[in-house]
């Protein structure tokens, strides 16, 4: 059986968070909160009427509000004002209405409200797997462009040092035949300029 949905608020960044979901953790989850808001005090439940009457319109979707504003929450709101200097002054950290009943929830609508939660929740579980597994995807895709890269750079290196080899092998050769035409030609000067000797002679 569902369980029944609480109303829950945060602030994150530029908006004001709210959602109907059966438990802070549930809560946390759908803000996709990298810690626990509600220990470190921002982030509680609320019975304002107007917030218990969106969330629970819409159970499961997070639904904000520029930050520090008293607009009415929705799954797309705007940036909030930044220049408005009576907004400013308005603002506060949880603007919750005192003299304003909680609106009255049948136990049909909360149950209607707690099973829409649960197909929210699985709604955003196939999301979060759907985009784990393109990342996956891309991830192995980069993979193996790294490994075909890696593999064409270790190719090249090992044709280019099989090149040098030969080259210094020839140049070793060239520098040998060098080294004896160096050898043929001192023996031959010298024979020659024997020979030129003896004839001025």
């Amino acid at each position: 059986m569902p369980r029944k949905l609480k109303t829950f608020r945060t602030s994150l960044g530029f908006y004001d968070l709210a959602i109907a979901a059966p438990s802070m953790k549930a809560a946390l989850e759908a803000w996709s909160a990298g810690s626990n808001l509600f220990h470190q005090g921002v982030a509680k439940e609320t019975d304002d009427p107007d917030v218990v009457a969106a969330t629970m319109a819409k159970p499961g979707a997070v639904l904000k509000r520029p930050a520090g504003s008293s607009g009415r929450f929705a799954e797309q709101a705007d940036l909030p004002d930044l220049d408005d200097e009576e907004s400013g002054r308005k603002k506060a950290r949880w603007p919750e209405s005192k003299r304003r009943m909680v609106p009255a929830i049948s136990v049909e609508d909360s149950r209607k409200a707690a099973a829409e939660f649960e197909r929210e929740q699985k709604r955003r579980d196939a999301e979060r797997r759907k985009e784990e597994a393109a990342r996956e995807t891309e991830r192995a895709k980069r993979k193996k462009l790294v490994t075909k890269a890696q593999e064409a750079l270790d190719t090249a290196r090992r044709e280019h040092e099989a090149r040098s080899e030969t080259l210094i092998a020839e140049r070793a050769a060239i520098e040998k035949r060098i080294e004896a035409e160096d050898a043929r030609w001192e023996n031959e000067r010298e024979e020659l300029k024997d020979a030129l000797r003896r004839a001025r002679e």
